[in-house]
């Protein structure tokens, strides 16, 4: 049987255990060692789970996900962006489950009076770890947005445009599921405050990613307009072309027939007054678009 990686931290009131990286064969194990749930245990251990809450008679089974990505690599799904963590708790005790790593789950130093405070701070950090990816979507916002009005629009890549309007989509799904699962817990008095703050924060959170989102959605709609003036300038200045050139083109094909009953031909100064014609055709169109206000 793999060796688990577990934790425990004694507390003056509760104990702390933490578990990481557990196998199935070691399900049965931790779910008889700690009196839980094996099929909630299966849940925690679920890659793909969403966050949900579930009170039991003895305690209570919270599963959360925290933001684990980068922005730049690319993800579009919520288990390439994010991570869980399971948490078991009651008053004595509190038990955290995952599979990946996560810095702040190392760094809790203060002493805790109480399983529900330490629980709502590791609740806290998970929401914190939305924030950088935000800002990194705010940045990528305002570089884009630069690339298409000041420089060159065709730098633009749709595939980025893609990548940022699809990972700001999902993550703020994720953040909803997570913002009604906190709605779901309760906790004693002295803890509601820090409850209510990372409810706070977890909307400040929805809203900020709901402008991304808007924010992308008009980027995409500005680069296919920038997109589509550059081609109708690209047409306009083709037309233009053509109706200088169209009407001389008339007249040196009609005097290319060459037919012999056709006296121009035999005219003296012939070329020079074709030429100008063609001259006065082209300054003729000119004054026209110029009056027009297409040139």
């Amino acid at each position: 049987m793999k060796t688990i990686d577990q934790h425990r931290t004694q507390f003056d009131n509760f104990v702390w255990i933490d578990i990481c990286q557990p196998d199935k064969e070691s399900l049965n194990k931790i779910a008889e060692e700690y009196q839980l749930d094996y099929f909630q245990i299966k849940d925690s251990l679920e890659p793909g789970h969403l966050p949900k809450f579930e009170s039991q008679p003895n305690y209570n089974f919270l599963i959360l996900r925290a933001f684990t990505s980068t922005i730049d690599k690319g993800a579009t799904t919520i288990n390439e962006l994010s991570n869980k963590i399971a948490f078991f708790y009651n008053g004595h005790k509190l038990i955290t489950i995952h599979r990946s790593q996560f810095a702040f789950l190392d760094s809790v130093k203060q002493k805790y009076e109480t399983s529900e405070e330490l629980l709502v701070y590791l609740i806290y950090k998970m929401v914190e770890t939305y924030q950088t990816p935000l800002d990194t979507l705010d940045e990528k916002i305002i570089e884009i947005e630069q690339t298409i009005f000041l420089k060159d629009y065709a730098r633009v890549s749709l595939k980025d445009l893609y990548f940022l309007k699809a990972q700001t989509r999902i993550t703020k799904k994720l953040l909803q599921i997570f913002q009604n699962v906190t709605h779901q817990i309760e906790v004693a008095e002295n803890n509601k405050t820090a409850l209510q703050d990372i409810k706070d924060k977890l909307l400040n959170l929805i809203l900020s990613y709901d402008e991304v989102i808007e924010n992308a959605n008009n980027l995409l709609t500005t680069y296919h307009s920038v997109n589509a003036q550059k081609s109708n300038d690209v047409m306009k200045l083709l037309t233009i072309f053509s109706a200088f050139f169209l009407p001389l083109t008339f007249l040196a094909g009609i005097y290319g027939m060459n037919f012999e009953n056709m006296p121009e031909l035999k005219w003296r100064f012939g070329y020079f007054i074709t030429l100008g014609v063609m001259a006065v055709i082209s300054i003729i169109i000119y004054l026209w678009f110029k009056r027009r206000r297409i040139i």
